[in-house]
């Protein structure tokens, strides 16, 4: 399927450079039946928005949580763990977005569909890389807020940038930063049980099996794995 591209916008998020291709337009079922590769590609105001590849310090980041994350789903039969290029669209109408990773709780598997998640995650995840600063951090911060999505971790790995910042809705739909504490690990509102120690996120060969060993205990791991 093909779209025709229109002007540049140049809003924060729109912004062309010699290294991101300019905005297409196209309807939202339009979106979800298009084929592109290579990057990310999420709706946003009727356009579809391409941006660049990740790196590997942002993709070992990615790939190291979408390991634990979902091996520990798996076990405790909380939901499913999904990445990008799934889509996420948590207002109804809004934008469709492609988070690098997200949570959605068994009780809330009916907001999937074939094609994309429609309506919030109870989790998100996403890992900062040069231009997507003020994406995750403004733009994609107040909309998963108005969206309803739980839990929105905010993960910088950047070398000299190092950054961890964890956020729960409030009864009043706001989100709130949720501090670590002395040993620098955080515990989870929406998955019970789950915590998880910073410091694995900025190792340079993060091992995903050794740290669910921790978090669920060796013994719980290895009967999962042969089962």
């Amino acid at each position: 399927m093909t779209a025709a591209a229109t002007e540049p916008i140049t809003t924060p998020e729109h912004t062309p450079s010699a290294a991101q291709p300019s905005p297409l337009r196209m309807s939202y079922e339009a979106y979800l039946a298009w084929e592109h590769e290579g990057g990310l590609a999420e709706w946003v105001d009727g356009e579809v928005i391409l941006h660049m590849s990740a790196s590997i310090v942002h993709q070992r980041v990615v790939d190291f949580l979408n390991r634990v994350l979902g091996l520990f789903v798996s076990i405790t039969g909380a939901g499913v763990v999904l990445s990008a290029p799934a889509a996420m669209r948590a207002i109804p109408g809004g934008n469709a977005r492609e988070p690098d990773l997200f949570f959605l709780a068994t009780e809330h598997l009916t907001r999937l569909t074939e094609s994309a998640l429609e309506g919030p995650a109870d989790l998100v995840v996403e890992v900062i890389s040069d231009d997507s600063v003020m994406r995750d951090r403004d733009t994609k911060f107040h909309e998963y807020e108005r969206g309803g999505i739980r839990e929105y971790w905010l993960l910088d790995p950047r070398p000299n940038r190092q950054r961890a910042d964890f956020y729960v809705r409030d009864e009043r739909g706001r989100y709130q930063p949720v501090p670590l504490g002395l040993d620098d690990i955080y515990r989870s509102t929406v998955l019970p049980a789950f915590w998880l120690n910073t410091a694995w996120l900025w190792a340079e060969q993060p091992d995903p099996l050794r740290a669910l060993a921790q978090i669920v205990g060796t013994e719980r791991l290895l009967a999962a794995l042969t089962a």
